[in-house]
């Protein structure tokens, strides 16, 4: 896969100010150059602000070989607009004159950079993001191809709340190991069938989280207490819910379903339901299911609802299913 080359555009003001207000700490650039040394090659660092309010911070940037873009307040004009507005001109005019830049960072939490970072992707170009959680819109992630927040990054230390004073001391307690939430088990199963359902090969893990960033921008294996994506479908595999093979591709498994007898495994606990009182209505059959297993969630096993969970069993011949009028619902039975 070739390497992504990226053009760095930083809204200075946003993020110092946001590090400062809501996290209560100093802006550092070394998280984010190392979130996107993962990535790839930094082609482009550039910085807009005023650089007389922020005379501390030069340094640091300069260190760190970004480009700072003055923005100098002049009397009866808007500063942070006229900042917005040279920061997209010169990200629009990279993206035309520089066909090699692969990708663009638009680091902010602005919503007025959400037509920018649009065009940036009609003009085929890759759009990661970089903002505070607190004072990022809610219309600025979902319009890039993947969103990190600033505090969320290695590297960012922030203050530690002070605990109350306990009485008697704790108990020592030995930490939990990662498991993955209900959640993202349904998320990473529902995404896998949807592919598998679109596409004839394969599908690799890379695939995967690329179609889950496609999702949900924001979606960190992190956020759940794993260290990579890998480390989090090892753990799904090891509770029976993927399976994960090389096939030759080392580092990029093929992420599939398990294998059961005739694929009839999963739907055991609905045949038991509908043994117990013969033709079921669907609406209050899942209910019905859960009662028997508590656990029992038809995301996890790669399914967007519980419709299309009782049609691929009637698919397979384990029900039987059919549309009745009278009821304005439908009847699942066992076959015949």
């Amino acid at each position: 896969m070739e390497e992504e080359r990226i053009g760095l555009f930083i809204d200075y003001e946003n993020l110092a100010i946001g590090a400062r207000d809501d996290l209560g700490i100093q802006f550092d650039f070394r998280p984010i150059a190392d979130a996107l040394a993962e990535r790839g090659r930094v082609v482009v660092r550039r910085a807009y602000a005023d650089w007389s309010s922020f005379q501390k911070d030069r340094q640091m940037l300069a260190d760190n070989q970004v480009e700072l873009i003055e923005i100098p307040q002049r009397r009866g004009r808007v500063r942070k607009n006229a900042a917005d507005i040279k920061m997209a001109v010169d990200a629009v005019e990279l993206a035309f004159e520089r066909d090699y830049v692969t990708a663009f960072v638009i680091c902010t939490g602005d919503s007025d950079f959400t037509p920018l970072v649009q065009k940036l992707r009609e003009l085929n170009k890759r759009v990661l993001g970089v903002g505070l959680q607190a004072s990022t819109s809610a219309m600025l992630p979902p319009a890039c191809d993947e969103f990190l927040f600033y505090e969320r990054l290695g590297g960012v230390e922030l203050p530690q709340r002070k605990k109350p004073k306990k009485k008697k001391p704790a108990e020592s307690v030995e930490p939990a190991p990662a498991r993955a939430s209900e959640d993202v088990a349904a998320l990473v199963t529902t995404t896998l069938a949807g592919i598998q359902r679109s596409s004839d090969g394969p599908v690799r893990s890379s695939t995967l989280k690329r179609a889950l960033l496609r999702k949900d921008p924001t979606f960190s294996e992190a956020d759940h207490g794993f260290r990579a994506f890998g480390e989090l479908l090892r753990h799904l595999a090891g509770n029976s819910i993927i399976e994960l093979s090389d096939d030759g591709s080392r580092g990029d498994p093929v992420v599939d379903f398990p294998k059961t007898d005739g694929d009839d495994k999963d739907f055991s606990a609905l045949v038991k339901v509908i043994d117990k009182g013969g033709n079921q209505a669907l609406s209050g059959l899942k209910d019905q299911i859960r009662k028997q297993q508590s656990d029992f969630n038809e995301r996890r096993l790669g399914y967007s609802g519980f419709l299309r969970f009782v049609q691929a069993a009637s698919a397979r011949g384990v029900v039987g299913l059919n549309w009745d009028d009278e009821s304005g619902d439908y009847l699942v039975s066992l076959p015949d």
